[in-house]
C-alpha cells in the first residue's frame, strides 16, 4: 500500500487529520498492517506525522512495541 492509499483509508475512517483510529480497521490482516507500519515508522519523513498509542482493541506489534491506534497529522499532505 502506498503512502496516498493509506492516507485515503485513515480519512475514510478517521474523517479528519488528527483523530485517532483503531489500526486494525485499515482492513489488512495482523503481519500486513505490522509490516506497513513499521515501513512507514522508519521512514523518518513519514514518521514525524504517525502518532502510534497503545489502548483497548487488537495490538500490533509496530517496530517491536505494542500499538493499537494511529493518528496521523495533516501536515503529511506535504509529501504527497
Amino acid at each position: 500500500m502506498q503512502l496516498n492509499e493509506l492516507i485515503e483509508k485513515y480519512l475514510a475512517v478517521a474523517g479528519d487529520f488528527g483523530r485517532s483510529v483503531a489500526i486494525s480497521s485499515f482492513g489488512l490482516n495482523q503481519i500486513e498492517a505490522e509490516r506497513l507500519f513499521s515501513a512507514f515508522d522508519e521512514d523518518y519523513n513519514i514518521s514525524r506525522y504517525l502518532q502510534f498509542s497503545c489502548g483497548e482493541g487488537a495490538s500490533y506489534s509496530i517496530n517491536g512495541f505494542p500499538q493499537t491506534h494511529v493518528a496521523i497529522d495533516a501536515a503529511i499532505r506535504d509529501l504527497l
